[in-house]
């Protein structure tokens, strides 16, 4: 990637909660057309970070470079209009609401009809059907209910949500957290096509097996700091798993209790 400029570079941010250091110096860029992991156990600040991406936060200090020009978010809604989506692990969707009702939530199609305006249903089935085929998922119907889908196929219409809107940095938060095995697969295949479509994802998890599984590159937080970012193929599983739970600590863990933890 040596040729391609990163979407965005996050350089040495900190965030200050009054005397509580939640993030120390933390950087972290990500490149068009690669999932970029970011691993760290409760507490390791994840959720600190990309809030302060995603432009909930705003850094204590730091850098924040958007497509090669130093960027500011004020709040989501900055963030947002750059193109950096994020799909929470507690999907903001009404359950009894149709798929395609949740799919344009908060960007109406409106169709007019002499002085009345009404939801375009036409323009909003036809593109949600299609946005679904394209990640692999077959609908009954647009009017099917989001509360009918799995857990798996919830995470897939935010996904292709995020995308159909214009996402450049897509950020998930945890995505395969509460999934069973199958529906673990189903999202992490969506991961791997929205990446083929140079969109740049930022995946946050505490599961090495999942990052492993689509990551191009990972980076571990511990305890507010970066102890380190590896190409594919640059880290062994156990390495990172190593990390993530504090390497000495496990060490002297697994000694006191006479076994691997």
């Amino acid at each position: 990637m040596s040729d391609v400029k990163p979407i965005i570079e996050m350089t040495n941010i900190e965030k200050h909660f009054g005397s509580v250091i939640a993030l120390a110096g933390v950087s972290v860029n990500v490149f068009p057309g690669e999932c970029h992991c970011l691993l760290g156990d409760n507490g390791a600040g994840k959720s600190t970070f990309i809030k302060t991406m995603s432009g909930v936060h705003q850094p204590t200090k730091g850098e924040i470079t958007f497509e090669g020009a130093p960027m500011h978010f004020n709040d989501p809604r900055d963030a947002i209009s750059a193109g950096i989506a994020t799909v929470h692990q507690h999907l903001a969707m009404i359950p009894l609401m149709s798929v395609s009702r949740n799919f344009f939530m908060g960007n109406e199609p409106i169709k007019k009809f002499g002085p009345m305006k009404f939801f375009d249903h036409e323009y909003a089935n036809r593109v949600t059907m299609e946005e679904m085929r394209k990640m692999g998922i077959n609908l009954r119907g647009p009017d099917q209910a989001v509360g009918t889908l799995s857990g798996g196929e919830r995470q897939t219409v935010a996904i292709a949500r995020a995308v159909h809107f214009g996402a450049k940095i897509l950020i998930l938060d945890e995505p395969t957290s509460a999934l069973g095995v199958r529906q673990t697969a189903n999202v992490l295949a969506t991961i791997d096509k929205v990446r083929k479509q140079g969109i740049g994802v930022v995946f946050i998890t505490h599961n090495v097996r999942h990052a492993l599984a689509v990551g191009d590159r990972f980076t571990v937080l511990n305890r507010g700091k970066t102890l380190g970012t590896a190409k594919r193929g640059e880290v062994t599983p156990e390495e990172l798993q190593d990390m993530m739970a504090g390497g000495q600590e496990m060490v002297a863990l697994e000694g006191s209790l006479g076994g691997t933890v």
